[in-house]
């Protein structure tokens, strides 16, 4: 057995830490809200979705907590937040735990997370882009739209959501093949001995 590494020496993994720490809030106080019923949510928290769609009219968000209109438009979108409450918040908390003890068999759940993620996220990035600017055409006509500032806000916030996953994917996957590959030699090697 290979002696613990610390996870600062560890570039890569204390990013991936430092991720998912980071996206564990995020996706309890914010996105995993329109899943949630409406008593279970305390009263300070239940505003976060409102003031952050009010400034930077996130479509997605609008959407599927009922903001713009029907949420069952974007059912899709719910669906992703299903399956972020339920699969990536759990390795979230798992994967910080591997990764601070530097545990080779955290690679393929997080593997698998990172995959799904960059998936999901991709689709999120295209109705981003596909969102009208606002002008007074899509004012006029009542279409969801978003100003410059708002599109340049929003990419800069999911779009190292389907960077980090991606690059994610990549690393677990080398990481995964090398030990398999490490396995396969050990295993040959005990058929000759």
């Amino acid at each position: 057995m290979t002696a613990r590494v610390s996870l600062s020496s560890r570039p890569l993994d204390l990013i991936y830490f430092t991720f998912f720490l980071i996206h564990l809030p995020a996706s309890l106080l914010l996105d995993c809200q329109a899943l949630y019923p409406p008593w279970l949510v305390p009263s300070f928290i239940s505003g976060l979705p409102k003031m952050y769609t009010q400034f930077a009219a996130d479509p997605l968000i609008n959407g599927a907590m009922g903001y713009a209109g029907e949420s069952s438009h974007f059912i899709w979108f719910k669906s992703f937040l299903t399956l972020e409450a339920f699969f990536q918040v759990p390795v979230f908390v798992l994967g910080m735990r591997g990764l601070w003890k530097d545990s080779r068999s955290i690679y393929v759940l997080i593997l698998v997370y990172a995959a799904s993620t960059a998936t999901t996220t991709l689709p999120c990035l295209a109705v981003l882009l596909a969102t009208p600017i606002t002008s007074a055409q899509t004012i006029a006509a009542g279409i969801p739209s978003v100003t410059s500032f708002q599109r340049l806000l929003l990419l800069s916030s999911y779009v190292p959501f389907f960077l980090l996953p991606l690059l994610m994917t990549v690393d677990m996957a080398l990481r995964v093949v090398k030990l398999v590959h490490a396995g396969a030699a050990t295993t040959a090697g005990k058929k000759f001995q």
